[in-house]
């Protein structure tokens, strides 16, 4: 009886085990077969100049350092597409194999959706809007609350438009909200959201509510009636006018914010998933997408070689 062919090693075969496994396991076509060996073999390639040394050890981040890497190398859209189907498969079959305990590159998405990046403002902005309503007034003060609110938790305009007295733990430092398909969570308030929204509730909320007890959301209009989302709009829209601020600003530019700002400060991408209530971690991922451009943008300004900029050069000859 003769012994079948031992199977190569997908440690040191990194592509042959995986056209095997599409012939045996997928039934791909020569053409898909082709096309697949074309792609893994660009992927490892890469991965051995700008990768991490195995492929046990990437992560999300290096896959979405890869596909950027595709898109800027002329690729057009449909075959960048065909890269990212071609990896989801690849990291399927390592997970068969044993060699990775998940397959990140089904969060990857396609350049078409890079395209719709959110606007975001930086830490500087963020500070002139959290900053530009008064306190010395009731509105203003309830403004700042719904402010620091929105930007402290990430959450939808609708969200915090629907919070309650009885969602608020500020002992705690926690805040329930209601989400898309009535799915609560528990979001974290931060110390000066908390010094807001303390101010207002104290002061001002139960003289705006005097003529109308029964108002049950935090938030309220100056006759005491809940504050509606476009309400709320509204009042992002008149204090970013205020602070010199893009036309554009809206209630998720700071969610965009929250969530691009979280991440650039080491901020586990499930973690923000969790906080702003994606059902998908690839909705969250396209916020790493903006902090990496934004981190481009500044090694293009500032950087010696970043290619817009002579700062720090020396231009002496």
């Amino acid at each position: 009886m003769k012994t079948p062919p031992a199977r190569s090693n997908p440690l040191r075969d990194p592509i042959g085990p995986f056209l095997h496994y599409l012939m045996a396991e997928c039934g791909a076509s020569p053409h898909t077969l082709a096309a697949y060996r074309s792609d893994v073999t660009r992927f490892h390639r890469w991965r051995e100049t700008n990768g991490p040394a195995t492929v046990e050890s990437i992560d999300l981040r290096a896959l979405i350092r890869y596909v950027e890497w595709l898109s800027g190398s002329g690729l057009a859209p449909n075959s960048v597409g065909r890269n990212i189907a071609c990896l989801s498969t690849y990291f399927r079959f390592l997970v068969v194999e044993g060699l990775v305990s998940e397959n990140l590159a089904k969060f990857l998405v396609t350049p078409a959706v890079w395209d719709r990046l959110p606007s975001v403002l930086g830490p500087a902005a963020v500070e002139r809007l959290l900053n530009a309503p008064s306190d010395q007034t009731r509105l203003g003060r309830r403004d700042r609350a719904i402010l620091e609110t929105l930007y402290a938790t990430g959450c939808r305009a609708s969200e915090v438009a629907g919070l309650r007295s009885v969602d608020l733990d500020l002992t705690a430092r926690m805040a329930r909200c209601v989400g898309k398909g009535d799915k609560e969570r528990r979001v974290p308030l931060g110390s000066r959201a908390i010094a807001a929204l303390s101010s207002y509730l104290e002061q001002d909320r139960p003289i705006l509510v005097a003529r109308r007890p029964g108002t049950e959301t935090v938030f309220v209009s100056k006759s005491g009636r809940a504050l509606s989302r476009v309400a709320l709009w509204g009042v992002v829209k008149r204090h970013a006018q205020a602070a010199g601020l893009a036309a554009d600003v809206s209630p998720h530019t700071l969610r965009h914010s929250f969530a691009t700002h979280l991440l650039a400060g080491g901020a586990d991408l499930r973690v923000v998933q969790e906080l702003l209530g994606h059902s998908s971690i690839a909705t969250t991922q396209i916020y790493t997408r903006v902090e990496l451009s934004r981190l481009r943008d500044v090694h293009a300004r500032f950087h010696p070689r970043g290619g817009t900029s002579t700062r720090g050069q020396d231009t002496s000859g």
